[in-house]
This record gives structure tokens, C-alpha cells and sequence, in this order.
């Protein structure tokens, strides 16, 4: 029998404009005293500006934080946390792609916990309550908007760690489609592909549920439909407005079914070779579909007759590199990528037993 523990804990609003409303929603939630936190893509393109005007319009006090890159680690949010103790902060807001919304959550953790992010590394682990928190996605992603998960790189291995707690979740998600048109084209191509992964991988894994598939179900559907669209008519603000809205229904996917094997071989080739994510997940989600047959006989036909297929045309339409070499990966390093793959939190949720040997032959069937 299936068991499921579900709980909404982020308030979606979608729609061409909504962005407008972030100041009124930020005064109803008692925000006085912000953090924004935005990578600096977002910052250069005037939406963190925009932003804090929002918000003083409504008498809120603002304090802008962009230190950090597209893999947040440690020592960033570390900084975040230096940057906003003085500021007597009351609230956070995540602006910009995944990166901002886990600085975001990080820099939550350690401020109102303590320590670092090593000791929230793994779910539940915050012992008091954590600032509230908007999230407002630039990309159509990762969906971290509508997790409860930062994923932290640690500053000295470059492990990737995911710090999950209930407080953690953002209050609330706008998703302002408008936002999303001004990524750049290879921004839209990789952050749009990841997420096409998080409905597949959480379609299958060992967790999910009929709650988690019926957000994959229409994640896919969403996303399948309008990838392409927005690859090709940059300005088609309906064809974001399916990715962005699919991408945090995979999101809240992940929320409760967690991924597979992909995302636990993609991070070693992150932390190794710097490839990003979107294109390492790119790379393999193919190969670990194909792999993965034998275990979810009939369950991938359900989003495509011949879905190793059809994500290959996906990735070809993207102009991503097809196979690791490509990307300059060493065939010498698979055996040394295979251990660090099998000891990834995501692949104990993967449909079939995921095992160094397993990730062996997903990098070399990739290679």
C-alpha cells in the first residue's frame, strides 16, 4: 500500500505581472526588514532594483546580497550570513534561478540556527524557526521555489549537499513568466532541460506516490509542449509561462517523490569538471532512462512511447553536448566518478538498485 505524508507549504501565484505584487505581499507576511538575495546575472539586469522598489514602496527596508555563483557553497553563504547580521533582518526574498533560492534558504539556516551547513546537511535538523521567506524565480528550472532544500556545494570537496527542513519552504512562489524572457538563450536551454528531468526522474522513483505524479504528469506536459517554443520565439511569453509553471510543479514533485540516479551522477560531473548542471543532466538523462527500463516496465510509455528517444530530440533542439567526451570529461576518471555517484543521497530513490557498478555503466553508455 502506498503511504504518503503531504503538506502545501508555499503559496503559488502564477501569472504575466505578478511580480508587481511582490511589495503587497511582502507587507501582509510583516516583512520590515529585507534580505534580497540575487545572483549577479539578475542583479545586471535591473530585477533586483526593480525589486527593492517594490518593496520600499511599501515602507519595507531593503539590504541587497549577490556574493555568490551558480553553485553556492559554504563560504558564500558563510558571507551571506556576515552581510545580513548587522541589518537586524526579518525576512528573506530568493531572486533569480536556482542558485539565489538555495543562497537564499542557506543563508536562513545558519542565521537563525547557527553553525554551518554541514550540520543541516540531510532534512530536519533546524531547531528553531526560520525567517520568512518569498521566492521569485528568473528561470524555468530547478523549481526550488516550491522545495524545502538548499543544495549547498561544500567550499573544500565540492560535494553538494542537500539541507532540507519544513521551515525552510518559501512562503510564498511568484511566477512571473515576464521575468523568465530576459535569461539568456543557453540559461533557458539548461535550466529548461533540468527541469524536464525532475519530471521524469520523479514520474519513477522508489517514493513516488499519486500525489508527487500528478505533478509530474502535468510538469511534463507543461514542459514538453512549450521547451522547444521557447528555445526557438525567445519573446513567446505563453511558451515560458508552461515551462515556468511546469517547472515548479516538478518542483513540488520533487517535494515528494525526490529524484534518481541522473542528478546523482550529474553532481560528480559539477564538482569535478565545473560542467553545469543543466548540461551534465543533459548528458545522461537519456542513458539512465534506458538503464532504468528493466525496472518501471511500461511506466515511461505513459509520457512517451519511446522516451530515450524523444529526450534525445529534446537535448539536440537544445544544442547541448551529446556524450561526455564532448564536454571534456576523461574516460580514465569514470571508475573515480562511479564511487563518488554511488554515495549521492538521490540515487536510493532511483526505480532500479543504483550502485557504483550501475553508475559505471550509466558513464560509460554516456561516454
Amino acid at each position: 500500500m502506498t503511504t504518503l505524508d503531504f503538506a502545501p507549504r508555499t503559496r503559488a501565484v502564477y501569472g504575466p505581472g505578478c511580480f508587481e505584487e511582490l511589495g503587497r505581499m511582502a507587507k501582509e507576511l510583516g516583512f520590515r526588514r529585507c534580505l534580497v538575495v540575487a545572483d549577479p546575472g539578475v542583479r545586471d539586469a535591473g530585477h533586483m532594483d526593480r525589486a527593492c522598489r517594490l518593496l520600499t514602496d511599501e515602507g519595507i527596508h531593503t539590504f541587497c546580497f549577490s556574493e555568490f555563483d551558480v553553485n553556492p557553497d559554504t563560504h558564500m553563504v558563510d558571507a551571506g550570513r556576515a552581510f545580513a547580521k548587522p541589518h537586524a533582518i526579518d525576512s528573506i526574498i530568493g531572486l533569480g534561478g536556482g542558485s539565489s533560492m538555495d543562497c537564499a534558504k542557506g543563508i536562513n539556516f545558519v542565521l537563525t540556527n547557527g553553525g554551518n551547513m554541514k550540520g543541516y546537511w540531510g532534512y530536519g535538523k533546524a531547531a528553531k524557526t526560520m525567517l520568512p521567506m518569498i521566492g521569485v524565480p528568473t528561470t524555468a528550472g530547478t523549481g526550488a521555489e516550491a522545495q524545502s532544500y538548499a543544495l549547498i556545494s561544500d567550499a573544500e570537496t565540492h560535494v553538494k549537499m542537500a539541507c532540507g527542513d519544513p521551515k525552510a519552504a518559501f512562503r510564498v512562489a511568484l511566477l512571473d513568466p515576464v521575468l523568465c524572457l530576459t535569461a539568456p538563450a543557453f540559461v533557458k536551454a539548461t535550466a529548461g532541460y533540468d527541469a524536464i528531468s525532475h519530471a521524469v526522474e520523479t514520474w519513477v522513483t522508489t517514493k513516488r506516490n499519486p500525489i508527487s505524479q500528478a505533478f509530474s504528469r502535468e510538469a511534463w506536459r507543461l514542459l514538453e509542449r512549450s521547451f522547444e517554443r521557447v528555445l526557438s520565439h525567445g519573446g513567446d511569453v505563453e511558451a515560458m509561462g508552461g515551462m515556468l509553471l511546469g517547472s515548479h510543479l516538478a518542483g513540488l514533485a520533487i517535494e515528494n517523490s525526490m529524484l534518481g540516479a541522473t542528478h546523482a551522477c550529474a553532481n560528480p560531473l559539477t564538482a569535478r569538471y565545473g560542467i553545469p548542471h543543466g548540461v551534465a543532466i543533459a548528458l545522461l538523462l537519456r542513458h539512465v532512462v534506458a538503464w532504468n527500463l528493466a525496472g518501471v516496465d511500461g511506466v515511461y510509455s505513459e509520457l512517451h512511447r519511446d522516451l530515450p528517444q524523444h529526450l534525445e530530440e529534446l537535448r539536440r533542439a537544445a544544442g547541448l553536448p551529446r556524450r561526455l567526451q564532448d564536454a571534456g570529461v576523461q574516460r580514465a576518471d569514470i571508475p573515480a566518478l562511479a564511487e563518488a555517484a554511488a554515495h549521492q543521497w538521490t540515487g536510493r530513490f532511483n526505480p532500479r538498485p543504483f550502485d557504483a557498478h550501475g553508475a559505471r555503466e550509466i558513464y560509460e553508455c554516456a561516454w
